[in-house]
Parts: structure tokens; sequence; C-alpha cells
């Protein structure tokens, strides 16, 4: 079964981002991820004002593959980085709908 991560980030210091891409990229595509949208390009539509900068989701082959990712080694310093250089949210949802 999918998953989806889906992130709300919002920059403090661009300082890490040049050096958070590539191995970023680089280690979704290595758990079979799938970025479906990075941008900066939306429009709250309903609830309370949240002004993140950037939103983010990720498609994972399985939950298994999205949690080997975020404990990789390698992103580590990477996820560190990001979570001094921003304020970021990072919800994995189950792609299933329990209310059908």
């Amino acid at each position: 079964m999918a998953y989806l991560s889906v992130l709300a980030v919002t920059p403090t210091s661009e300082d890490w981002i040049p050096d958070y891409i590539g191995p970023a990229n680089r280690l979704v595509a290595q758990y079979g991820g799938k970025y479906l949208a990075r941008t900066s390009s939306h429009e709250q539509l309903e609830g309370p004002k949240d002004d993140a900068a950037l939103r983010i989701v990720i498609e994972w082959p399985s939950k298994e593959a999205a949690v080997r990712f975020m404990n990789d080694p390698d992103y580590m310093p990477h996820l560190q980085a990001r979570a001094e250089g921003s304020r970021s949210f990072h919800f994995l949802i189950e792609g299933k709908d329990d209310l059908a």
C-alpha cells in the first residue's frame, strides 16, 4: 500500500537548502519515493491560517520505505540541517480511505 509524506516547510535560514536538495533527491529515489509536489504555489482553503512557504508531497511504495528514508544515516545530517533552518511539519499518511 502506498504512503504519502505531506510536509509544510518554512525556511528560517536558506543556508542549508543548496546542500540539502541533491542528497534528498537521491535518497528519496533510492527508497522508491516520488515527488508529487514541491512548490510554493499553494492556497489554503480551510482552517486557521498556516503560512508554510513550501508544500511537499512524496509518494512512497510502503510505510517501511518512508521510515527507512527518514532513518538513513546519510540523510541524518540533512534532516538536522532542515530542522535547524526551518519550521517543518511532516505527516506520513497511509493511502487508504477509512470512510469509504
